[in-house]
């Protein structure tokens, strides 16, 4: 690997590391510590998300715009900021704004990074006739290195306190601050010859037919993703009448991917296009609902065990795919804004579901699951059938930001 796609695959890594030192813990403390309901906390993680991936369309058009280097700098800044609000806040309103805060910085840092690996993993493919995906592969598994040592890290320091989390999470990301403040490369935004990019990119993008659908198909996976920091805690809160193996399960997930994710990534790179990578895994994900359902009359662990492991594999096959399918999508001077795009449509469909998958939570019971399972379902209908992955030949380039032809895929 180039010295940037290590630069961009470790700050991935320290990243999760002090995000998932706090996100995991964050229902239960809005549930128990300030007496939200299951509504109410849903609403809030929805709005964390929108905040986050709901936005990622300023942070990516920044990045277009300045390039990388002063958008993840941004982020990193916001999010300190917004972690050490967050160890402080005391009432719905202040903890909602932190949470917005901490959104919004993810928002800047993470399609900055996205993209630039994005066209690291194309440059690689190019040099080298590796799969774009085994580089995305490795930028996944990274980033599941830091979600598998952050839940523990949050474990141990719940002991002192949901504040003491924060605190800690505050200081990873000055770490990070820090790192790319020296180490990131300065570049300039892309330049690509050819007729100049149009100027309403959004206008395009909700002509860009095949790029919608990819982007509502990846936001059921998000949708049902989100159930990780909602259902599974109220249902370890049922089966065991407490939530202490939710950061051993957050680990769990974080192992499959390590371990995981680079032999999947090599057996479907050889045996599964782009798109039949993406519906195998949200077919999957139903199937980790519909499981956790079922298993609910067996009682323990398990429910919440088989639901852990099928939805990790799902997302192991869709996220590597998605983002290796977009760059032969989409113009590359437009390749942050339209990756900002993906998860800015996605989170709002996370919004809106945040809510309704709360209030099903909260009911209690089998069905909510079976209900949960037909969200991946729709998705799957929902994924272009004609994947980049086997384009022998590039078609003219639109002139559109976000084109409707493939560019030769692998």
């Amino acid at each position: 690997m180039s010295p940037l796609a290590r630069l961009l695959i470790g700050s991935q890594f320290a990243f999760n590391t002090g995000f998932f030192a706090v996100l995991p813990h964050l229902a239960d403390h809005l549930s128990d510590s300030l007496g939200l309901g299951g509504w109410l906390v849903g609403l809030v993680l929805g709005l964390r998300t929108f905040s986050q991936q709901g936005l990622f369309v300023v942070g990516g058009a920044l990045t277009d715009r300045f390039g990388p280097r002063p958008v993840v700098l941004a982020g990193c800044a916001l999010r300190v900021a917004g972690f050490l609000w967050l160890a402080v806040a005391g009432t719905v309103w202040t903890v909602t704004g932190a949470v917005l805060l901490v959104g919004f910085a993810a928002a800047l840092f993470s399609p900055a990074v996205e993209s630039e690996i994005a066209r690291e993993a194309v440059r690689h493919e190019t040099a080298t006739g590796t799969p774009r995906t085994r580089l995305l592969a490795r930028f996944s598994a990274g980033g599941q290195a830091g979600a598998l040592i952050g839940p523990v890290l949050g474990a141990l320091l719940l002991y002192g306190g949901f504040g003491a989390a924060c605190v800690a999470g505050a200081a990873v990301f000055t770490l990070v601050l820090a790192g790319h403040w020296r180490l990131m490369p300065r570049r300039q935004p892309t330049a690509v010859a050819g007729p100049p990019a149009p100027p309403h990119p959004v206008r395009e993008l909700f002509r860009h037919r095949r790029f919608l659908a990819l982007t509502f198909a990846y936001s059921s996976y998000l949708l049902a993703y989100n159930q990780l920091y909602l259902a599974l805690p109220a249902e370890l809160e049922r089966a065991t009448g407490s939530q202490a193996a939710l950061g051993w399960l957050f680990a769990l997930s974080s192992v499959l991917v390590v371990a995981g994710q680079l032999p999947l990534e090599r057996w479907a790179a050889a045996r599964l296009s782009w798109g039949a990578a993406i519906r195998t895994g949200l077919l999957l994900i139903a199937a980790s609902f519909a499981a956790a359902g079922a298993l609910l009359p067996v009682g323990g662990l398990w429910p919440s065990l088989v639901f852990v492991v099928l939805l990790t594999v799902g997302q192991m096959l869709v996220v590597p795919a998605t983002r290796a399918w977009l760059p032969d999508l989409v113009d590359e001077r437009r390749l942050g804004f339209c990756t900002g795009a993906l998860s800015s449509l996605s989170g709002a469909v996370v919004l809106a579901g945040g809510a309704p998958a709360g209030a099903l939570v909260e009911a209690g019971g089998a069905w909510p699951w079976a209900a949960l399972a037909a969200v991946p379902l729709v998705g799957l209908t929902l994924v272009p059938r004609r994947s980049g992955g086997r384009v022998a030949v590039s078609p003219p380039a639109d002139p559109a930001g976000c084109p409707d032809g493939a560019a030769p895929g692998r």
